[in-house]
């Protein structure tokens, strides 16, 4: 199979080799790889520069953006730059962070499972990260059948049915649940283990809470939903302000009217999705 890569980078020096050295050690290469340099002013361009020279399928786009860490728009912004390089030539599409180190066999494996079942529309595995003893522990504080945002690899099929990804927070979600609107899978690999260099949520603040409300508005969750995963994410996290940060950011996009990311009838299949998922825990 075919596939191509996209990697939006912004001050990445400090992982940057390592994840492009885990690319270039894939036992199935990717036809092309492109590497945003969005904005950076630390050695970043310097190190996509050295892999250029030497990998005539990594490519890189110098763009310009907003120094301020927007969590879902800003990266989506500099991913759909990179896309805008590329042609259609591709079995699927890969979304991947500059901070991770992919194990050498991973889009063999990916590549098979898309092979193996035509209905699955997103495929990856789970994220790693260091302790204070050094030790990879798993962390993936989401359901086991959702993928993080950080190395998505799309379906060609899927990805053209969702209409990309969305420039918001929230995309990493709401990509999931169109996919399944659409009548694809999403695959999750326990085998795939992938090292993510920088431990999570360590840029999140009061501002990305307020956003993940929004999101949940305009993924047309409603009221009851956005009211259950708030309650359930502040449980999660410990942090009972993230119960009141989510939901102030859910009711000012709806003072604000703000726009939604799906269509009335995508937001009636999530909603009804949603429930399920929920029933579906507490009777088992």
């Amino acid at each position: 199979m075919n596939y191509y890569i996209i990697i939006p980078a912004h001050n990445e020096g400090q992982f940057l080799t390592d994840a492009l050295q885990s690319l270039v050690m894939q036992t199935m290469p990717p036809k092309k790889v492109v590497v945003v340099n969005d904005n950076s002013s630390d050695n970043t361009e310097q190190i996509i520069d050295s892999f250029t020279a030497k990998y005539k399928y990594i490519k890189k786009i110098n763009v310009k953006s907003s120094t301020a860490h927007m969590p879902g728009s800003k990266v989506i912004n500099a991913f759909n730059k990179g896309l805008e390089q590329l042609d259609d030539n591709y079995d699927f599409i890969v979304k991947l962070d500059a901070d991770i180190i992919l194990p050498n066999f991973y889009f063999e494996k990916v590549a098979k499972i898309f092979t193996t079942d035509a209905k699955i529309g997103i495929a990856g595995g789970f994220a790693y990260e260091q302790d204070k003893n050094g030790e990879w522990k798993l962390n993936h504080p989401m359901d086991k059948d959702h993928l993080r945002g950080a190395f998505k690899a799309y379906r060609k099929k899927c990805f053209k049915a969702i209409g990309g990804l969305k420039t918001a927070m929230g995309w990493d979600t709401v990509d999931e649940l169109l996919a399944q609107y659409y009548g694809f899978n999403i695959h999750t690999d326990s085998h795939l283990k992938v090292k993510h260099l920088r431990p999570l949520g360590n840029a999140y603040n009061q501002k990305a809470k307020l956003l993940q409300g929004k999101a949940m508005f305009t993924m047309r969750y409603g009221f009851p939903i956005t009211l259950i995963a708030s309650i359930k994410m502040a449980l999660k996290q410990k942090k009972p302000r993230a119960f009141i940060d989510n939901l102030h950011g859910y009711f000012s996009a709806r003072k604000e009217k703000t726009a939604y990311l799906v269509s009335p009838m995508e937001g009636k299949f999530i909603r009804q999705l949603r429930w399920k998922k929920m029933k579906d825990k507490i009777f088992h």
